[in-house]
């Protein structure tokens, strides 16, 4: 296990004054760091005074959000779109495929509900089939979904960290046996953009999806979607957002004849994208996340984590994610070691004041930059006790 160690800077001053509480539980909300709190209430400001709204902002706020979200996951501009969270990106991916019959969807077990909810209308209508499949092991794995993939899979929703465990997906190696077939790769990451490191490319995905108020630090209600040019061109329906279309920077004279989108994901853009008081909150967010560096919080994560699996009492609790790092998200599971004992431990936690998540039957702990090794040393005292 790697020692945890006192961060360079302490970047809890960039956060509210938490008192007493200890929070851990980015997976759940990302607290808005100050930064974006006061980005916000200029905003609000700006529609006091109508007046005040800098030109051109509707276009300029989203490219800058696209541009920084870009340089987090290693992507082009230009592929980002941005929406208002995860299920919105995966609702523009099931409404713009011609689905034929016969077309499956594979889902793993137990996944996020927006892999279930996305699919179900068009299954509903019998445009396709969602087949939901179930891990060899204890974790599902890549393996899995190779497993299952066939002639009439479509698409392969998948979390490329899941909410529920923590379990992290081989992507690329799902990637490649979809694209084998023909079939798309859909990754949800909403459970490590911003404290993984990642590049889109060497995943491999299709499409990738996010909410931006976990570990992006962002407001409730804006994510993103991002989509390679070779899928995008697949989805032939689905919305297109008046903004993207060529000349709408032009409010004097907005366009309506010969109408055509511009080239890229700004398509799917939501509606009403500038969103003052969201999108600007999560533009200084990013802002935040760029400047500390994806790696910070990956390093500091994974010395958190190492002490909370080292020191784990073994008599009391059992890990519910695995064990390798490589095998893991930004977070980590425990539960009872009788699976029933399980809510009382997370209750105790609450009773004193340290905020995780109970999820599927596990405890999920998820810390960031201003937690510290003592704050997890209490944290395991009480789980002894």
């Amino acid at each position: 296990m790697a020692n945890a160690t006192k961060l360079a800077t302490d970047y809890r001053a960039e956060f509210a004054d938490f008192g007493d509480a200890i929070y851990m539980n980015v997976s759940y909300q990302g607290p808005l760091p100050l930064s974006a709190v006061r980005a916000a209430e200029e905003a609000l400001k700006w529609k006091m005074l109508p007046f005040n709204i800098p030109e051109g902002l509707h276009f300029d706020l989203p490219d800058r959000v696209r541009a920084k979200i870009a340089r987090i996951i290693g992507a082009q501009p230009d592929d980002v779109a941005i929406t208002t969270g995860a299920g919105a990106g995966s609702a523009c991916v099931a409404a713009g495929i011609d689905w034929q019959p016969g077309d499956e969807v594979l889902i793993g077990q137990r996944e996020f509900p927006i892999h279930y909810s996305s699919w179900l209308p068009y299954e509903s209508a019998g445009k396709l089939k969602m087949r939901v499949i179930s891990p060899a092991g204890r974790f599902i794995a890549a393996d899995d979904y190779v497993r299952a993939i066939g002639p009439r899979t479509r698409i392969v929703s998948a979390s490329l960290v899941r909410f529920d465990d923590g379990a992290r997906l081989d992507a690329a190696r799902v990637a490649e046996a979809c694209h084998a077939v023909g079939a798309m790769l859909l990754l949800d990451a909403s459970q490590c953009t911003g404290a993984m490191p990642m590049t889109v490319a060497e995943l491999g995905a299709d499409f990738m999806v996010c909410s931006g108020y976990k570990w992006l630090l962002g407001p409730y209600g804006a994510g993103f979607f991002w989509v390679t040019p070779e899928a995008g061109e697949r989805l032939k329906l689905g919305p297109l957002n008046y903004q993207a279309l060529e000349g709408a920077r032009n409010f004097a004279g907005l366009p309506v004849n010969n109408l055509r989108a511009v080239p890229g994901a700004r398509r799917w853009d939501a509606a009403e994208t500038a969103n003052f008081t969201n999108l600007a909150a999560l533009d200084a967010s990013l802002d935040l996340v760029l400047a500390v560096g994806v790696d910070t919080v990956a390093c500091h994560n994974h010395a958190l984590i190492g002490q909370i699996i080292e020191r784990l009492p073994g008599s009391r609790c059992t890990l519910a994610s695995p064990a390798e790092r490589e095998r893991r998200g930004p977070y980590v599971c425990i539960a009872g070691r009788d699976a029933s004992e399980t809510p009382a431990l997370f209750e105790k936690l609450r009773a004193n004041r340290i905020f995780v998540s109970l999820r599927e039957g596990a405890i999920r702990i998820s810390p960031y930059l201003y937690n510290t090794p003592e704050q997890v040393s209490h944290l395991m005292d009480l789980l002894s006790e």
